[in-house]
């Protein structure tokens, strides 16, 4: 078979929308690494799929089975690139190995504190403007 039509195909899956789904897997399987079943002939991916399913030298059932495989399962979270790493709020990115140790601040309450020292405070932290 030099040449592969849709109508070869529809055949054998006589619903187009099934056919393109099945030949999409079929394609990207064989971009994993399976083996091909016809001669390659210098055509690509999809057309090989096609012309698999057109000489029915595939199991359809296998194929299914492997799309609703790979439609049902949760995609696996990619690996953070060493960019993204260093904005990762870890001990480790924000301190280095360097050991971390708390420091006890003294208690104070707002009873200790006059209301001139509590407004003298909070005009430091906005920055001495009051």
């Amino acid at each position: 078979m030099a040449r592969v039509t849709v109508e070869d195909c529809i055949e054998k899956v006589p619903n187009r929308f099934e056919l393109v789904l099945l030949a999409a897997q079929r394609a990207r399987n064989i971009s994993r690494g399976e083996e091909i079943e016809v001669d390659r002939d210098n055509d690509k991916n999809p057309v090989v799929a096609l012309r698999e399913i057109a000489e029915e030298r595939l199991e359809l059932a296998g194929l299914e089975a492997d799309l609703i495989k790979s439609l049902s399962r949760a995609p696996e979270p990619e690996p953070a690139e060493e960019e993204v790493m260093d904005i990762i709020a870890t001990d480790e990115n924000i301190f280095g190995i360097m050991e971390v140790q708390e420091e006890a601040l003294p208690e104070a309450s707002a009873e200790d504190l006059s209301p001139d020292d509590i407004e003298a405070a909070i005009a430091a932290e906005l920055g001495g403007k009051r």
